[in-house]
């Protein structure tokens, strides 16, 4: 009668002791499952690292390239060109691709075209005003749409044959390279705008006066001669 006992005992014991686990790894599956909803909802962050080196993570670093992946912001220049592949994003710190385009011109949207189905990472600048239109004659030496800088080679006009052969001489890729996150910068003025009068800059008399602008100073790297003949 004592050994049945002792046996029931034992077998009660045990059973106790499976429940327990049984629960115990019930809750750490709740657990693990929560810490992933979590770290689903925080973000995926990509980072680029100083190799090109491209990695995942739910975690931000506190390298300065870490950014959410897929916002659909527009980026700045430099946001957007510290998304590329690392070689893309040698040529273009050699040789970065300016479109000077214009309302209504349908040359420029060709030439646009052309660059977006290449893959080709480029900043727009608009000419939508007479100080624009002086700024894109001090540059190219006439008022011509669309002009297209490759680093300091200056090309007036849309060819795509043309177009097509400068890019390939600088080293872009034939086809796309772009991330798929990439976000192209928005077109800007080529002249910034002038800021409004100040209210210490008022006439005897209390009207607004402003100083004359400065001309817009419009850089202009030099031109190199490269094995192919092509100035860059």
């Amino acid at each position: 009668m004592k050994a049945a006992t002792a046996y029931l005992q034992t077998h009660r014991d045990t059973c106790s002791q499976r429940v327990v686990r049984a629960w115990t790894l019930t809750g750490l599956v709740l657990v693990l499952g929560l810490a992933a909803l979590s770290a689903s909802a925080q973000g995926v962050y990509r980072i680029v690292g100083p190799d090109g080196r491209v990695t995942y993570s739910d975690q931000p670093p506190p390298a300065a390239d870490a950014r959410p992946v897929g916002t659909g912001a527009t980026a700045s220049a430099a946001e957007a060109n510290a998304q590329l592949p690392f070689q893309l994003r040698q040529v273009v710190g050699r040789y970065p691709v300016t479109l000077y385009t214009g309302s209504d011109c349908a040359p420029c949207n060709s030439g646009r075209n052309l660059l977006n189905a290449r893959g080709i990472p480029y900043t727009e600048k608009l000419i939508n005003s007479a100080e624009d239109g002086e700024a894109l004659k001090r540059l190219s030496g006439d008022a011509s749409l669309p002009f297209l800088t490759i680093g300091a080679q200056q090309i007036k006009g849309y060819s795509d044959t043309e177009w097509t052969q400068f890019l390939d001489a600088a080293g872009y890729p034939k086809t796309s390279a772009l991330p798929g996150n990439y976000r192209r910068p928005a077109p800007a003025p080529l002249v910034a705008a002038k800021a409004a009068p100040t209210a210490g800059n008022t006439a005897p008399n209390g009207t607004a006066t402003t100083r004359p602008a400065a001309p817009a100073e419009i850089p202009v790297a030099p031109q190199v001669n490269n094995p192919a003949g092509i100035r860059f």
